[in-house]
């Protein structure tokens, strides 16, 4: 019995060890390198950055996506600053492709740690469950795509979160692979086309407007792609009344 307990303890460490690895990562890292990920170090070094990519583009595409995919993937500080460095290097376009690509995957990986430790369990016991929890594992599951863009798209949820909820209630790899990628292409391409126009802003000595997602030519169109993700919820909820 206590051979059982002991294999079964060591199983459950062993799929929570990517999601342990994630966390340790994320506090090493936002100890480690929160004084260099950051606008100031992309400033300094932007003249270095800008030969480099100009005589290895290739390599530097490569080198640009690797360190953002470990940035998100780890939670590190500093993923706004890597979007902002994907416009100064190579444009808003394809700079918004390399970000979104790069961020996608980073968030692929938070995904696929979380559901392998508790997604995959958490979400077998909401599903033989009852009550209120069970009802929210089922509305999930009726308005999944809905609430994916949603989370995406609503610039005040936080992106790890957006990453580990759809985890833990079970959704399908491929659905928040897509859902992701599309998801994140309105503030990316905005943040991106920031930082495609950071040459001017290092020329005038100013800091560039991270605020500009908030500002109503913005944030409206954002709001209206809301509402459209929220519309299949709210007629949901309409018909379900009416069959009341």
């Amino acid at each position: 019995m206590s051979h059982m307990t002991e294999s079964s303890a060591k199983s459950g460490f062993a799929r929570n060890l990517p999601l342990i690895a994630i966390i340790g990562g994320a506090l090493a890292g936002g100890y480690l390198l929160r004084d260099y990920l950051t606008f100031d170090t992309l400033r300094d070094n932007r003249e270095a950055l800008l030969a480099f990519r100009d005589s290895r583009y290739v390599l530097t595409v490569a080198v640009f996506m690797l360190a953002y995919v470990v940035i998100v993937g780890f939670s590190l500080p500093g993923a706004t600053v890597a979007t902002l460095t994907g416009g100064f290097l190579f444009a808003t376009f394809p700079g918004a492709i390399f970000n979104v690509t790069a961020a996608t995957l980073g968030a692929t990986l938070i995904f696929l740690a979380a559901r392998w430790g508790l997604g995959e369990r958490l979400s077998a016991r909401m599903d033989t469950g009852a009550g209120v929890v069970k009802k929210t594992k089922d509305g999930i599951d009726e308005n999944q795509w809905s609430m994916l863009f949603l989370i995406r798209l609503v610039p005040a949820v936080p992106f790890f979160v957006a990453n580990l909820v759809p985890a833990l209630v079970g959704v399908p790899l491929s659905r928040f692979v897509i859902s992701t990628f599309l998801g994140i292409i309105p503030g990316g391409v905005v943040y991106t086309s920031v930082g495609a126009g950071l040459g001017e802003v290092f020329a005038r000595g100013e800091t560039p407007n991270l605020g500009i997602i908030f500002e109503p030519q913005i944030l409206l169109p954002i709001l209206g792609l809301c509402v459209l993700a929220a519309l299949p919820i709210l007629l949901k909820a309409l018909r379900g009344k009416k069959g009341l």
